[in-house]
């Protein structure tokens, strides 16, 4: 079990780096939203992967930590609010621009024509 999972959170990992360095914007947008899940899986790991124990330590033998599960829990919501921020902002910049590449705006350009 932690096998697969330490290799889900790598793979995740691996890929949105690899879109996080491509040049256009909305693979940057992706690559950024699958970093932050890739953080999710981490941090909830560290909570311990206990399957049908309890969350109370003193009840059983075992028991999961809630602290990484609420941290995870208010990652996602704000990780949420981020990405749809971004994509409105990244469309916003292709209807200014006309182009989504990250590095193809001229600022000296764009000066000289206002």
């Amino acid at each position: 079990m932690e096998t697969l999972y330490s290799i889900t959170v790598g793979t995740l990992t691996a890929c949105s780096v690899f879109l996080i360095l491509r040049g256009r914007s909305f693979p940057i947008v992706i690559g950024l939203t699958m970093l932050s899940y890739a953080v999710n899986l981490f941090l909830f790991s560290t909570g311990r992967l206990v399957i049908d124990q309890l969350p109370i330590v003193g009840v059983s033998e075992t028991s999961t930590d809630p602290l990484p599960q609420a941290l995870v829990l208010t990652a996602i919501v704000i990780g949420f609010a981020m990405t749809a921020y971004s994509i409105i902002l990244a469309v916003r910049v292709r209807g200014e621009i006309g182009s989504d590449e990250v590095n193809d705006y001229n600022f000296a350009e764009q000066e000289g024509q206002r």
